[in-house]
C-alpha cells in the first residue's frame, strides 16, 4: 500500500471529534485526580478509595466497555446493514434489559461478599494497617452499584457509534468526571459532619458520575429515531450472538484484570503509598491513550465492522494499517515527552495540600516507566476489535493469559530492587508483548498486510520522535531553573518545552513527508476554511 487508505480521511476526521471529546474527560479527570490529591495525598484515604473502586471498575471494564462495547458494535452493525429497523431495535432493548438484570445480579453478590473480594486484592501489609480494610470495605460498597450504569452506558455508546455519532458518546466520561467532582467535592465536605469520613463522600459522587455517564447519552440516542422496546428473550439469536462472541473476549480481557490485580497486591506489599502513586501515574498515562488510541479505535471500528460483514478483506487491511500508524504518529512522541517530562508534570498538577515533594518524585518515577508502553497500549486499543470484528477472539485470549504471566515473572524478579517501579515497567513490557503476538497473529489470519508501509511510517514517526527528544533535552538544560520555581514559572516552562517539542516533531515529521500527517493538516486545513 503506497499511500492512505481511502477511509484513512473519515478516520481521521472521525477521531479528530472524538479526541476533542476525550481529551475535555482527561482534562476533566486530572482535576478530578488534583482534587484527590490536594485533599487526600497518597495514603491511608486514598490507597483505601483506589482499591475500592478497582473492584468494580475492573468489572466496568471486563462486562462493560471491553467485552461488551466491542461485541454489540459488531452485531449491531450488522444489523444495520443486513435487517430492518425494527429488529435493530427489539435487539437494543433485549441487551439493554438482559444486562441491566444480570449486573443488577453481580453488583448484590459484589456488596455481599465485599470484604473477601478486597482480601483477594491486598497483601497482609495492607490489612493489617488499623481501620484500612473496614473503610475499603465501606466504600466498595457505596461504588459497586456504578458497574450497572457504566455498562449500560458502553451499550448506549455502541449504538450512538454504529449511527455515525462520536461526540456525545466520547463526551460521556465528562458527565462522570463532572459528577464525581461537583457531588464528590461536596460531600466530602458535608460527611466528617455526620461523622463519616470525607473520602465517603468521593465514593457516593463516583456513582452520581456513573449514573450521568448514562442518561447524559439517551437524548443523544433518542435524536437519532432509536425507541427502546423493553423485552427478555434469551433465545433471541441477537443476544445469543452477543454473547458468543463476548465469553471469549471476557476470558481475554479477565487476564488483563488478572495482571491489575497482581500488580494491585504487589504494590499493597511495597510502601504505604505505592498503590497510590501507581494510580495517579497511570492517569496521566491514561490521557495520551485516551485522546489518540481509543479515539483512533472507536472512529475505525465501525468502518472495520462493515468491511469485515462485507468481506471485504483489502478495505479492511488498509483501514487497520493507516489507523495504526496515526496511532503511532500521535503515541510515539507522547511516551519521549512523558519520560524526560514526568517529575515536572507530576510537580504542577498534583504537588499541592496533602501531595509531598516525595509523592512527586514516586510518582513521576512510576510515569517514567509506564510511558514506555503506550504505543503499545493504544495499538492493543486498535488491534483487538479488528479480532472482534472477524468473529476470531481466540488470539486475543492467548495473548493475554501469555502476558499476565510475562508480567508476574518481570515484576518478580524486580519487586525488591525496584519495589513500585517495578510494577510500572512489567506492565508495560506485557502490553508490548501483547501488541506484537497479536499483530503476527492478525498478519497471517488476513494472509498479510502492508508491512513495508507501516515499517516506513514507523521509522519517519521514530526518526522525529528521537529529534524531539534530542530539542528536549536541551532545551531543559538550559532552562533548568523554570520548572523548580513559583507555579507560574512552571506552567510557563512546561508550556515552552512542550509547544516547541510539538513544533520540532510536527516539522522533521512534515518534511519527512509522512502520508497520514499531511491527511491530518488536510482535515485541519479544510476545517478552518469552512469556518
Amino acid at each position: 500500500m503506497k499511500k492512505p487508505a481511502r477511509d484513512t480521511g473519515k478516520i481521521a476526521k472521525s477521531a479528530g471529534i472524538v479526541s476533542i471529546a476525550v481529551m475535555c474527560s482527561r482534562v476533566l479527570g486530572l482535576v478530578r485526580e488534583q482534587v484527590f490529591a490536594v485533599m487526600f495525598g497518597a495514603g491511608f484515604a486514598y490507597d483505601s478509595f483506589v482499591v475500592a473502586f478497582r473492584i468494580p471498575n475492573l468489572l466496568r471494564d471486563l462486562f462493560g466497555e471491553g467485552a461488551l462495547s466491542s461485541a454489540f458494535v459488531t452485531v449491531f452493525s450488522d444489523y444495520e446493514a443486513n435487517r430492518g429497523e425494527r429488529e435493530t431495535r427489539l435487539l437494543a432493548g433485549n441487551v439493554l434489559v438482559f444486562f441491566a438484570m444480570f449486573l443488577s445480579l453481580v453488583t448484590l453478590a459484589g456488596i455481599i461478599f465485599a470484604r473477601p473480594l478486597i482480601l483477594l486484592l491486598v497483601d497482609n501489609e495492607f490489612a493489617l494497617v488499623p481501620g484500612k480494610l473496614e473503610l475499603t470495605r465501606m466504600l466498595t460498597i457505596v461504588m459497586f452499584p456504578f458497574l450497572i450504569f457504566v455498562s449500560l452506558a458502553a451499550v448506549v455508546m455502541g449504538m450512538l457509534n454504529t449511527r455515525g455519532k462520536f461526540f456525545i458518546p466520547s463526551m460521556a466520561s465528562s458527565f462522570f468526571n463532572l459528577g464525581s467532582i461537583i457531588g464528590g467535592v461536596s460531600l466530602a465536605l458535608i460527611m466528617p459532619k455526620f461523622g463519616q469520613p470525607a473520602i465517603v463522600g468521593m465514593a457516593i459522587g463516583t456513582l452520581i458520575g456513573g449514573f450521568l455517564q448514562f442518561s447524559g447519552q439517551l437524548p443523544a440516542l433518542f435524536k437519532t429515531g432509536f425507541v427502546f422496546i423493553p423485552h427478555l428473550n434469551l433465545r433471541d439469536p441477537g443476544l445469543r450472538r452477543v454473547l458468543r462472541l463476548m465469553l471469549p473476549a471476557v476470558v481475554g480481557l479477565s487476564a488483563t484484570q488478572i495482571n491489575i490485580f497482581i500488580n494491585t497486591r504487589f504494590a499493597s506489599s511495597c510502601a504505604e503509598g505505592s498503590v497510590s502513586w501507581l494510580n495517579y501515574a497511570f492517569r496521566l498515562v491514561q490521557f495520551p491513550i485516551g485522546v489518540f488510541g481509543v479515539a483512533i479505535s472507536i472512529a475505525s471500528l465501525p468502518l472495520i465492522a462493515r468491511y469485515a460483514s462485507q468481506n471485504d478483506l483489502s478495505q479492511l487491511k488498509e483501514a487497520y494499517t493507516s489507523s495504526l500508524t496515526m496511532a503511532f504518529c500521535l503515541t510515539i512522541p507522547a511516551t519521549v515527552g512523558l519520560y524526560l517530562l514526568a517529575e515536572p508534570i507530576i510537580r504542577l498538577i498534583f504537588e499541592h495540600g496533602a501531595f509531598t515533594a516525595l509523592d512527586t518524585t514516586k510518582t513521576a518515577e512510576a510515569l517514567a516507566f509506564y510511558s514506555l508502553g503506550i504505543f503499545a497500549y493504544s495499538a492493543v486499543k486498535i488491534i483487538v476489535p479488528v479480532f472482534f470484528a472477524l468473529d476470531d477472539t481466540r488470539y486475543p485470549v492467548i495473548a493475554s493469559f501469555i502476558a499476565v504471566v510475562m508480567n508476574i515473572v518481570v515484576i518478580s524478579l524486580t519487586l525488591d530492587q525496584f519495589q513500585h517501579r517495578a510494577i510500572a515497567f512489567a506492565t508495560s513490557m506485557s502490553m508490548i508483548f501483547n501488541f506484537f503476538f497479536l499483530s503476527f497473529v492478525l498478519y497471517r489470519k488476513v494472509k498479510g498486510y502492508s508491512l513495508a508501509y507501516l515499517a516506513a511510517g514507523s521509522a519517519k514517526i521514530c526518526l522525529a520522535a528521537g529529534g524531539m527528544g534530542v530539542w528536549l533535552i536541551n532545551l531543559m538544560k538550559w532552562l533548568e531553573g523554570c520548572l523548580t520555581s513559583n507555579i507560574f514559572q512552571q506552567i510557563g516552562g512546561l508550556l515552552v518545552y512542550i509547544v516547541s517539542s510539538v513544533a520540532v516533531y510536527g516539522i522533521i515529521l512534515y518534511f519527512l513527508r509522512l502520508r497520514e500527517l499531511h491527511v491530518l493538516l488536510d482535515k485541519l486545513k479544510a476545517g478552518f476554511l469552512k469556518s
